[in-house]
C-alpha cells in the first residue's frame, strides 16, 4: 500500500497570489525530497493551473521550488509502491475515478494495466503536461536539480529563468529509456542536442540549455529571484490578460500544427510498451529487488560508472574519476 504517512498535496505545493500584480506563485515545498511531488500533488498542481486560467486576478504564473533545487522528478518510491499494489487503489485515484473500490482495475498482465496510467500522462487534468495548455503567462524558476516531472514544466513554460549551477535532465532516460514528453524536448532543444542527452544520459548545464534555446536568461543563484520578479512584472504589465490569452491560443495552435499533442500521445503509448523491453544484463533496472536494496546505493553505484561531468548526482559530478 501507499505510505499515508507522505505530506499532504497541500502542503507539497503552496499556491499564492496578488490581485495587484496580477502574479500568482506555485511552489513545491518538499525541499527534504527533492521537491519530489506525489501522485495527489500532481493532480493539485493541474488543479491549481485550471484555478489561475478561470480567475481574472491572474495574469502570470511563476513556478519554482523550496530549498536548493527546483525539483528532482516523481516521488520513484510511491509509484513502486503504487505498481506493486495488488488493489491498483492508489493508480486508480491518481486517474481521478473517486471510489476506487467499485472499480474492477484491469490486470497486471494486460496491456491497459499500464497504458491507462501512461495515456492519462498525456492529458492535461493528470499533472504532466498541465502548463503546455495554460493559456497564460507562465514563468519556471529553475535551480540545483531540475530533472524528471520538473524538467516536462521547465519545457513548457514560456519563459525560464535559471541559476548558473542548475541541471537539466531526466533521470528516466539512463533507468528507463523513456520520458512522457520527448517529442516537446527535442523541439525545444533541437534534435541533435537531445539526441545526446537521451542517448548519454548526461545532464546539461545551464549555459549548455542557454545556448540551445531551452532557457532565457542564466544568473547567479543569489541573482534568481530578482531576475524572476523582474521578468513577472515585465509580463504582467504587457498588453492585457484578454490579449494574453489571445496569444496564448496562437503559441498553441502553432505547437498543434507542429505535433505537441501528437508526440505526447506518441509518447504515452512507447511507455505503454516500454515494460516488453528486455534489460541487458548489465543494466541497473528500477525493480523490486532494487528498491529492497536500496535505490539510492544503486543508483549512486551506478552514477560512478560514468565520467564526473555525465553524472546525474552533484556529488558525484564532484567526486574525481
Amino acid at each position: 500500500m501507499v505510505d499515508n504517512k507522505r505530506p499532504s498535496a497541500e502542503e507539497i505545493i503552496l499556491y499564492d497570489k496578488d490581485p495587484k500584480t496580477k502574479i500568482a506563485t506555485i511552489t513545491f515545498n518538499r525541499p527534504d525530497h527533492l521537491n519530489a511531488p506525489t501522485a495527489d500533488a500532481r493532480l493539485r498542481y493541474s488543479d491549481l493551473l485550471h484555478r489561475a486560467q478561470v480567475d481574472d486576478d491572474v495574469k502570470v504564473v511563476v513556478i519554482r521550488g523550496v530549498g536548493s533545487n527546483f525539483g528532482s522528478g516523481a516521488d520513484i518510491p510511491e509509484a513502486m509502491e503504487m505498481e506493486a499494489d495488488p488493489t491498483s487503489a492508489g493508480r486508480i485515484r491518481e486517474l481521478r475515478v473517486d471510489d476506487e473500490s467499485a472499480i474492477n482495475y484491469p490486470p497486471r498482465e494486460s496491456y491497459r494495466n499500464g497504458a491507462l496510467i501512461t495515456q492519462w500522462y498525456a492529458n492535461s487534468a493528470g499533472g504532466c503536461r498541465s502548463l503546455q495548455d495554460f493559456k497564460k503567462i507562465s514563468i519556471v524558476e529553475t535551480k540545483g536539480y531540475c530533472y524528471g516531472w520538473h524538467f516536462y514544466q521547465a519545457a513548457d513554460a514560456d519563459i525560464v529563468i535559471s541559476s548558473d549551477d542548475t541541471l537539466f535532465g531526466h533521470p528516466a532516460f539512463r533507468y528507463i529509456g523513456f520520458g512522457p514528453r520527448m517529442w516537446t524536448w527535442a523541439q525545444t532543444m533541437g534534435i541533435r542536442k537531445f539526441q545526446e542527452m537521451v542517448f548519454t544520459g548526461r545532464p546539461f548545464t545551464a549555459q549548455e540549455m542557454y545556448d540551445c534555446n531551452f532557457a532565457n536568461r542564466v544568473v547567479p543563484r543569489d541573482e534568481l529571484e530578482a531576475e524572476t520578479e523582474k521578468y513577472a512584472l515585465a509580463c504582467a504589465r504587457t498588453r492585457p490578460t484578454d490579449t494574453v490569452f489571445m496569444q496564448k491560443i496562437f503559441f498553441e495552435l502553432m505547437k498543434q500544427q507542429q505535433g505537441e499533442y501528437m508526440g505526447s500521445m506518441i509518447t504515452a503509448l512507447f511507455e505503454s510498451l516500454g515494460g516488453t523491453a528486455h534489460p541487458d544484463p548489465e543494466d541497473l533496472t528500477l525493480d523490486e529487488e532494487t528498491m529492497a536494496a536500496g535505490i539510492n546505493n544503486a543508483v549512486k553505484s551506478n552514477d560512478d560508472a560514468y565520467p564526473p561531468d555525465f553524472r546525474l548526482s552533484k556529488s558525484g559530478r564532484r567526486r574525481s574519476e
